[in-house]
């Protein structure tokens, strides 16, 4: 089951049910006791919190609707270095930080860091940002858990996580600007309710980049390479720490483009995660 945040012609915001050609849209409000996406995704059963409501939902087309980040008040976190690929990428753009990435990599303790408040979180099909001062900037397409405030995964969706390689790269202390600014990230198009038993070979992430019509880089990966499981991560981040909202959580990155690539202008990414759909994001980047 999948469940997004919508506008429609008649609903400037509203949470509904995402199927192949209609958005159900649900019945929120005082008399159903949910106002949010949150609202549904952190109580005790989200799946049966939904089917209580469908039979009161209306349905509208699914090319009249446009999609919102699935994110209300929750903060959105990540977690680096968790793919083989990405641990050679972060030691090939910092040599004197690269026995850090090696390290972390084989290390019981992940590397997670804060990423994005919701007002830093891009919507699907707006932009994502390059920061003016950078010169190597990369998408990098992450699965990324929704969690409740028990820090249970209750869904998944998809994560953009936007990153100034060349400012990390300069000093692994730069890391937040390199990782946290406006437009930083992006979230969406739907959340996939957790339901059974993940398979990790079938669950593949492809990222797309496209300048001017023409195809710049292509990659594709499977969850099988992560070198972490999900609720491994989920628990570290829940140490010591409170989510009263819940919380995303990307997981980090498998596909990163060669290192002569830097996101520009007018770029389009597109990232597509298997039973989710597809993130699509232009890129801005303005000349100061």
């Amino acid at each position: 089951m999948k469940l997004a945040k919508i506008r429609t012609a008649t609903h400037p915001q509203a949470v509904a049910v995402i199927e192949e050609s209609v958005a159900r849209i649900l019945p929120l409000g005082a008399s159903s006791g949910f106002s949010t996406l949150a609202d549904i995704l952190n109580s005790n059963d989200p799946k049966g919190t939904v089917l209580q409501l469908l039979p009161q939902a209306t349905e509208v087309p699914l090319d009249a609707v446009t999609f919102l980040a699935p994110v209300d008040q929750q903060e959105t976190w990540a977690a680096g270095v968790t793919y083989k690929r990405s641990q050679i990428a972060r030691m090939e753009e910092s040599e004197s930080a690269a026995s850090h990435y090696d390290k972390v990599y084989n290390a019981d303790r992940p590397e997670l860091f804060f990423k994005a408040t919701p007002n830093r979180i891009a919507h699907p099909g707006e932009p994502v940002r390059v920061r003016f001062d950078s010169t190597w900037s990369v998408p990098e397409p992450e699965f990324t858990l929704v969690l409740n405030p028990q820090l249970q995964i209750v869904g998944y969706t998809i994560g953009n996580d936007m990153s100034a390689r060349d400012i990390e790269g300069e000093n692994p202390l730069y890391l937040p600007q390199a990782k946290v600014y406006r437009q930083c990230c992006a979230l969406g198009p739907c959340v996939l309710l957790a339901e059974g038993t993940l398979s990790l070979e079938e669950t593949k992430i492809t990222l797309t980049i496209e300048r001017t019509g023409k195809q710049m880089y292509r990659g594709t990966t499977s969850l099988a390479q992560l070198h972490r499981t999900l609720t491994d991560l989920a628990d570290w981040l829940g140490r010591e720490d409170d989510f009263p909202n819940g919380a995303f959580l990307l997981t980090g990155t498998g596909l990163v483009p060669e290192n002569d690539f830097t996101l520009e202008q007018g770029d389009r990414v597109s990232i597509e995660i298997t039973g989710i759909g597809t993130l699509v994001n232009p890129v801005v980047k303005d000349a100061r």
